[in-house]
């Protein structure tokens, strides 16, 4: 999956007239990523799973989020938003908090910026008084809710999706730059080429077939594409999640089971047989208070997180990833008796062996 589509007043769907009709696009505007350095003595199979995998969350993350400003009606329109991708059955929770130093996504409705957001867990990187998601346009359209949720799809994860290298698209360069450097987008030649030209490289998707219907695509109308042939008149995508959407959401965040983690006990080896993407869980709870460390073992990379419940609600409470270095994953942090805590590891790949290890002491 990839791909980022905001229409005249949303993000990503078709025009109200179709891909030809007479409304100017305005679309989303992706922030610039800086990709790992990873040594190009790297497998391609493993520089392909650190890239995908490093902007995804752990499986059973609350994801906070809080409004630096807006009117009622457009805030409403990202709740029931979050609402709707929530609503799939997914594994992660959202809550919306007060104080912006306690929100992993802040959300901004600056008209004179486009509507953007960063891309999975690369909002970490923002500080806590910056927005990490923005909105430029009406929500209170059907365009509007098509914005609302094409952005918190990246947030999830996704890229653009008509950057999929699987898409094929030929571009009319030259009217693709006249088109987007017009207002009402008004963009430079650089903004262009990295939202519309430049295709992901191959290790940056997971090789799934170019989904015209995503929530993720933008709308282009006709005189842009000369190939394939079938889209030379333009793409209109339905603005709303597709099947190839929800689908690829589930897999990476499954609903949490009923059934409480396994519990990890000092000083006891736990052997992972996790494949690429995959996550194990386990429970902490600490018979003194002392620092305690959680490390994995093994030839992998991985991303390991400590989190604590607070007030009902797992807090996150620290973490470590080893993805494209030549250590493990380890979190050193002190655990008071009778505190409740879970440790999550997502897998990015692993070798030799074919299995990794984790273990609390």
């Amino acid at each position: 999956m990839t791909s980022d589509t905001d229409t005249q007043i949303a993000a990503g769907s078709g025009l109200e007239n179709g891909a030809g009709g007479s409304e100017e696009l305005r679309y989303c505007k992706a922030p610039p990523r800086t990709l790992p350095v990873l040594s190009p003595e790297m497998t391609l199979g493993r520089m392909r799973a650190i890239v995908v995998t490093r902007v995804k969350w752990v499986n059973g993350t609350t994801l906070r989020y809080h409004f630096l400003e807006g009117p009622e009606a457009q805030r409403q329109v990202v709740r029931s938003s979050f609402d709707e991708w929530k609503g799939l059955g997914i594994g992660l929770e959202f809550t919306e908090v007060d104080d912006p130093a306690e929100a992993e996504v802040r959300i901004a409705f600056d008209q004179s910026d486009g509507s953007w957001s960063y891309l999975g867990r690369d909002v970490l990187s923002i500080g806590a008084q910056q927005a990490t998601m923005n909105f430029g346009w009406d929500l209170t359209t059907p365009y509007g809710r098509t914005t609302a949720l094409h952005e918190i799809g990246h947030t999830l994860g996704k890229p653009h999706e008509h950057q999929n290298p699987m898409a094929g698209i030929v571009w009319d360069e030259e009217a693709v730059y006249a088109r987007f450097g017009a207002p009402p987008n008004s963009w430079d030649r650089d903004t262009t080429f990295r939202n519309i030209l430049r295709k992901l490289d191959v290790t940056e998707v997971e090789g799934s077939p170019w989904d015209q219907a995503s929530i993720m695509h933008y709308a282009f109308p006709g005189g842009l594409i000369k190939d394939p042939e079938a889209v030379r008149s333009g793409i209109s995508p339905p603005g709303t999640l597709s099947e190839v959407d929800k689908t690829y959401v589930r897999t990476w965040y499954p609903p949490l089971g009923p059934a409480a983690p396994p519990l990890l006990e000092p000083f006891v080896s736990h052997a992972l047989h996790l494949t690429a993407g995959q996550q194990a869980d386990f429970r902490v709870e600490p018979t003194e208070s002392r620092t305690y460390r959680i490390g994995t073992f093994g030839e992998s990379d991985a991303v390991l997180v400590l989190f604590e419940k607070v007030d009902g609600e797992w807090r996150y409470r620290s973490g470590d990833d080893d993805s494209g270095e030549s250590r493990n994953a380890l979190v050193e942090e002190k655990l008071f008796k009778g505190g409740q805590y879970l440790v999550r590891l997502r897998l990015y790949s692993s070798w030799a062996s074919g299995h990794t290890a984790v273990m609390l002491w």
